[in-house]
């Protein structure tokens, strides 16, 4: 009999679904159309015992218990069953299985709460067994996991046994990208080590999977997909720990997706898909738009990685001009530093190559020839260079794995791209995967994967980074109308305009006198968060009448008070806010501001609280970021000033629950400095509030 593995000693009920030393399949078939007997046939080459369970067919354990005891006299130790029963009977079953001390479950079947109606019943029973008995559930409504190195196969896709053993542990939403992404691994030859649908996640989420993969010596990349995300903070804490041993690529879905926005700009904008994306940057995991980029980036970052650092160069080195020019083009698209060599790398590559050929950066090398191993050495120990990229068309006098070998540029992150037959490159891809060279296919995929490593450097040295240290405003009760709020926030040293609060045209009169050059007249009023949309603001008032005009105007659209402040001079508008996030605690906001902001949409997230620097990514990953940073000899703005705000927004929520939102719009960028022009504070909606939305 096989020998049972032992379970490791810190037992999340992970193991006992991912290394069962045996496994029941509940409702296991003969009839070959049915789950139950497609999930006994994937199971049935599992190097530990597997147990048929069905009470109506006499050849199999006629209970779970009657399983588990080993009627036969062999150790039975059951740690993992597949239920293949109805959704309406799942929960009776998953009960008797965990008393019978049976500690995991994979539940594939569907008709649960995604199906509305009586499933939200039946999955609600589920839970409740989970909080009773302990037991781990996987599901529902996936199509479960492989570890082909165990030849552990608990999923019904008959393809998923084909799979070879590999270095990609992948993490997925969806049981059928799973499936997707560890078939194309597999081709492009680093295949999976787990490959894993989360499906509802009722107990078993990402997160935990991503902890367990960290500790996993077979895996050295975490593929992640994600759809939904429950556990926001849970998961930023699996991807930040796991990155720091691993790479961590992220394949995030829902970019085109609206929610129902908040009552305010920032609510409107900071979007669920950018939050997500947001947590997971800083968090260290290198996000990808699409599996073909994501299988890339694995490729690459399983077999090498760039140290942390915050400016990597990339070196490319081609075989031919125009592929050369595709991967240089998106990498220069991508932000990625491809810099000049030095001198005497080039004249080193002089004396290697033909003298028509390019000698920068790219290196040109014409038809690859005797000398290009040299040239990659050449190219690798230039002081500039992080990580090399080679392109090559497939031909009889190159070969290019070799070529890698026999430059032995290990000091460096190197990825090889070939094109050829269909043969010649699956032959480099084995190869290439034998002597541990990333490899892949195409210009664009070179690139794709060039940028992964130096996305992944540049995340690992932002996590290095200190904290922004933050200070907190104690608002008080509310309601905070714009005054208030302006006050609070000169008191915690944000700049604001001179001002004067008003309550009768004659306190308007004098304060305008007190105030140098043309003024802004507004309403002051708690309740309107838009005083633009009701003609609540006057600019450029200058005179006793334009004011007295002014005033009346505002008492026309409901004015009880006034504000009479300074207008400030000439700049670029911001939006900085921060909000609560349901599934990511506090949020911080950054984009160009007025009222165009929300028809742009060009806004950044971040997660409070922000580490060093992690403004300036922000500011990058705006389009209108050129703009920040001193378009055409206009103001540049001073990142250091504008992440104290970010970090003062997000504090002051983070120690007051009683607030969902505080905005400052706009926040305007001037030769002098930031100075905010309006601010908004919003109170978060009590019970009674949340009920009647409901």
């Amino acid at each position: 009999m096989t020998t049972s593995p032992a379970l490791t000693a810190t037992d999340t009920g992970l193991n006992r679904l991912f290394e069962p030393r045996g496994i029941a399949v509940i409702g296991a078939s003969a009839e070959p159309d049915k789950l139950g007997a497609v999930m006994a046939a994937a199971t049935s080459e599992y190097e530990h015992p597997v147990a048929l369970v069905n009470p109506r067919n006499p050849e199999m354990y006629a209970s779970i218990d009657q399983a588990a005891q080993g009627v036969d006299g062999l150790d039975k130790t059951i740690d993992l069953a597949i239920l293949c029963v109805p959704a309406a009977v799942t929960a009776e079953v998953l009960r008797s299985t965990a008393q019978a001390g049976v500690g995991a479950a994979l539940v594939c079947a569907g008709g649960f709460a995604e199906a509305g109606g009586p499933g939200i019943a039946y999955q609600q029973q589920i839970i409740d067994v989970i909080e009773d008995t302990g037991i781990r559930v996987l599901g529902p409504n996936t199509s479960g996991f492989f570890i082909p190195r165990r030849k552990l196969i608990a999923s019904f896709v008959p393809g998923a046994a084909h799979l070879k053993s590999g270095v990609i542990g992948v993490v997925s939403s969806s049981g059928g990208v799973n499936h997707s992404l560890s078939f194309r691994l597999d081709q492009a030859g680093v295949g999976v080590s787990l490959g894993v649908g989360i499906g509802a996640g009722i107990d078993v989420t990402a997160a935990e999977v991503i902890d367990y993969l960290a500790d996993d010596p077979a895996t050295e990349a975490i593929a992640l997909h994600i759809e939904t995300v429950p556990d926001g903070r849970r998961l930023m804490a699996a991807v930040r720990r796991a990155s720091v041993r691993k790479p961590v690529i992220a394949l995030v879905v829902g970019e085109n997706d609206v929610a129902e926005f908040a009552q305010s700009h920032t609510g409107a904008l900071a979007t669920s898909w950018k939050s997500t994306c947001a947590a997971l940057l800083q968090s260290g995991a290198v996000l990808v738009r699409d599996e073909s980029e994501l299988v890339a980036a694995a490729a690459a970052l399983s077999r090498t990685r760039i140290g942390a650092q915050p400016v990597p160069g990339v070196g490319l080195i081609t075989g031919q001009a125009g592929p050369g020019l595709i991967a240089a083009d998106h990498l220069s698209g991508a932000r990625v530093n491809i810099p000049p060599l030095a001198d005497s790398t080039v004249a080193s590559l002089t004396t290697l190559l033909p003298p028509l050929t390019f000698q920068g950066n790219p290196v040109d090398t014409g038809r690859p020839a005797g000398t290009f191993s040299d040239v990659i050495n050449t190219v690798a120990n230039d002081a500039s260079i992080d990580a090399v990229g080679i392109y090559g068309l497939l031909e009889p006098v190159a070969d290019f794995v070799q070529a890698v070998k026999n430059a032995k540029a290990d000091h460096v992150a190197t990825v090889l791209s070939v094109d050829g037959p269909s043969d010649d490159v699956r032959r480099v891809v084995r190869d290439a995967a034998a002597a541990g060279i990333p490899v892949v296919s195409g210009p664009t995929a070179l690139a794709q994967s060039l940028e992964a490593l130096v996305r992944d450097a540049v995340a690992q040295h932002n996590l290095l980074q200190s904290e922004q240290s933050s200070k907190s405003i104690a608002v008080g009760d509310g309601p905070w109308d714009e005054a208030t709020s302006k006050d609070l926030l000169q008191e915690a040293g944000v700049n604001v305009p001179a001002r004067f609060r008003a309550s009768t045209h004659a306190e308007a009169q004098a304060a305008l006198g007190q105030l140098a050059g043309p003024t802004a007249v507004k309403l002051v009023d708690a309740e309107i968060l838009h005083k633009t949309d009701i003609g609540g603001v006057h600019l450029g008032v200058s005179t006793e009448s334009q004011l007295e005009a002014a005033l009346l105007a505002l008492d026309k659209a409901g004015a009880k008070e006034y504000l009479i402040e300074e207008m400030a001079s000439d700049g670029i508008d911001l939006v900085v806010g921060a909000r609560r996030d349901p599934v990511f605690g506090v949020v911080v906001l950054l984009g160009i501001g007025g009222t165009a902001v929300e028809v742009m949409g060009d806004v950044a997230v971040g997660i409070h609280p922000l580490r060093e620097g992690a403004v300036d990514a922000m500011i990058d990953d705006l389009a209108t970021g050129p703009i920040l940073r001193g378009w055409r000899g206009g103001p540049a703005v001073d990142a250091d000033a504008l992440a104290q705000i970010l970090s003062i927004l997000g504090q002051t929520l983070e120690d007051n629950s009683d607030l969902s939102e505080f905005e400052i719009n706009p926040l305007r960028m001037t030769n002098a400095g930031l100075v905010a022009l309006d601010a908004v504070i919003v109170a978060a909606p009590t019970q009674n509030e949340e009920e009647r939305k409901g």
